[in-house]
């Protein structure tokens, strides 16, 4: 529920998210890793306890308040921030056509924005 919202979210309902996080960094040269940025297994086993466990089935008022999509993805780069040095971007689908995006040089910045893509 979007409380301050005039139209619909303004009444509990769904969203099936999809987020999208890119890691920017060096290739790393030897060991079982080499050639990748992050192996994607590291990568999930960050992402899954931080973000995905902490909002999957969850009424999401009870975590973010006023959860939009940009709140909402303004709270998973709070989380994942310290634990992806590299983290240069984050995606949150709310819909197939309707996402946030909150990228590396907007993490760093204390007035919490996201630019939205409507």
């Amino acid at each position: 529920m979007l409380p301050h919202h005039a139209g619909k979210c303004a009444r509990l309902h769904g969203h099936s998210y999809r987020l999208d996080v890119t890691v920017r960094g060096e290739l790393r040269e030897d060991g079982a890793e080499s050639g990748m940025v992050m192996d994607f297994a590291e990568l999930e086993a960050i992402v899954g306890p931080e973000v995905i466990d902490r909002l999957d089935h969850r009424h999401l008022n009870d975590v973010v308040e006023n959860p939009t999509c940009e709140r909402i993805l303004l709270w998973i780069a709070a989380g994942l921030a310290p634990r992806l040095p590299g983290l240069d971007e984050l995606v949150l689908w709310e819909t197939a056509s309707a996402c946030a995006v909150l990228r590396a040089d907007e993490l760093s910045k204390s007035t919490g924005r996201s630019q939205a893509t409507r």
